[in-house]
């Protein structure tokens, strides 16, 4: 029986460290990580945790699914980032420390929007930006140099600044069968066996293929 690719190798691809898969990487409790997720980046794609999630402070999580594609340069900002507003001055005086550490409480009850989470088989391109508290839905595409400052719906395609939906990439009655399907959460060794109408098939030949069949 064909063995599928280990998801615990953090270099799946041999000869291309520029390649990595994040679950074996990730070290901070608070990164959610789901299995054969990968970020490629030419400079240090090992740096993923420092480079990439910024300003990553807690408690809010980033929850980032299975079979996620991230180009180099895809950045996930965290709440962290806020400032206060309400003030005639944005500018974060307490953290410079002196005696300005004194009013650390100006900080306190920040306005935070939770935890940023992706779905499954998402395909995030070059150089896009996910703004704090985003939920960005199964099957997604983020265009390259996207900001996203809300939610995108599942096998929604957005793009550009602020991102906006495009189209979706299916219609709504087959997104809802993708949906039931969950082929994610299939064994290995079974999408091993249909790769092909996992990459070029049609949802009816998927429906066909998954483990228990949906009823139609």
């Amino acid at each position: 029986m064909p063995v599928p690719p280990d998801p615990n190798v953090l270099h799946p691809m041999p000869g291309q460290p520029r390649v990595v898969l994040l679950k074996p990487l990730v070290t901070s409790p608070l990164i959610e990580v789901g299995e054969y997720t990968y970020y490629d980046d030419p400079e240090d794609a090992t740096a993923f945790e420092t480079h990439n999630v910024l300003y990553h402070y807690g408690p809010e999580k980033l929850a980032i699914g299975k079979f996620c594609a991230l180009g180099t340069g895809v950045r996930f900002l965290m709440n962290g980032a806020n400032h206060r507003m309400d003030g005639p001055s944005t500018f974060p005086f307490p953290t410079m420390g002196g005696a300005w550490a004194d009013h650390f409480d100006l900080l306190a009850g920040l306005p935070s929007r939770g935890d940023t989470v992706v779905g499954h088989d998402v395909w995030f391109g070059r150089g896009a930006t996910v703004l704090p508290g985003v939920s960005i839905g199964h099957g997604a595409i983020i265009g390259a140099g996207s900001v996203v400052t809300r939610d995108v719906p599942a096998y929604g395609l957005v793009g550009g600044n602020p991102a906006r939906l495009l189209r979706t990439r299916h219609c709504d009655q087959d997104i809802a069968r993708l949906l039931a399907l969950a082929w994610w959460d299939w064994p290995a060794e079974h999408l091993t066996a249909h790769l092909r109408t996992l990459m070029s098939g049609t949802v009816d030949q998927l429906e066909d293929a998954a483990p228990v069949p949906p009823p139609r």
